[in-house]
């Protein structure tokens, strides 16, 4: 096998994703089988964090303006976020991995409070580091928790795994003609209004040098794949698009 191109990474994840086809709640073939793709990464000596949206379960956003406000929304959307973490926790220590939740909303009873430095320590033990909780703060997505928490820890790199195997100039499902880009720049996904994360995420990404790579995680071993440098998914870094 190659030898890992990341000594750390960060790797994003929705919620949907957990829900497999169902489209709620939470699949548990599903957990397991990314808890195996995560096990992967751990067994060849990767430090891994981990953050995981909440729209399987609620989206705070799509509650805004009906009947309920948007900090209400958000701060219930984070605790979904906490929710699936646990849930994933699960699943980790049951395919063998040594696991850490913690929370940037306290809930002393199911996580640890997120704390920049237990982090890291808990990375440098060997432990897979769930961050859940998104931000703390209303109108944050977990998108931006995502690459905040990453260069937090000093992660190489942002792995989102989505549903489909990167980014599209148009939604591949409605149009035939849409091209899958294997590069872009920062600057590109920002003019493009690229769907790959939120401007904030990307902003930060760019200011950081962060990298991000976007590719297809319910493709089972995909995720050793791309910490094996593997050209799969589409990159998005500084440098020009190929």
């Amino acid at each position: 096998m190659k030898e890992p191109i990341f000594r750390r990474i960060l790797l994003k994840m929705s919620g949907e994703i957990l829900a497999g086809e169902q489209g709620f709640g939470l699949d548990p073939d599903i957990l397991a089988s990314l808890a195996l793709q995560v096990k992967s990464v751990a067994d060849v000596g990767i430090d891994v964090g981990i953050v995981i949206g909440g729209g399987n379960l609620f989206r705070g956003i799509e509650v805004a303006g009906k009947g309920m406000d948007r900090v209400t929304g958000d701060y219930l959307g984070m605790t979904a976020t906490i929710m699936n973490s646990v849930a994933f926790q699960s699943a980790l220590e049951s395919a063998g991995l040594d696991t850490r939740v913690l929370s940037a909303i306290t809930m002393a009873q199911l996580t640890e409070p997120y704390i920049r430095r237990r982090a890291i320590r808990h990375l440098e033990k060997g432990r897979v580091v769930i961050c859940a909780g998104g931000t703390g703060n209303p109108y944050f997505t977990t998108d931006t928790a995502a690459v905040l928490r990453g260069i937090e820890i000093g992660a190489d790199v942002i792995l989102k795994g989505t549903k489909v195997d990167g980014v599209y100039s148009a939604d591949p499902v409605t149009d035939p003609g849409a091209t899958r880009f294997t590069h872009l720049s920062y600057e590109e996904v920002i003019s493009k209004k690229l769907r790959v994360m939120d401007l904030t995420a990307v902003t930060l990404c760019m200011e950081n040098k962060l990298p991000i790579i976007v590719f297809d995680i319910q493709t089972e071993g995909n995720l050793l794949k791309v910490v094996t440098g593997d050209n799969i998914g589409t990159n998005v870094s500084s440098s020009r698009s190929a």
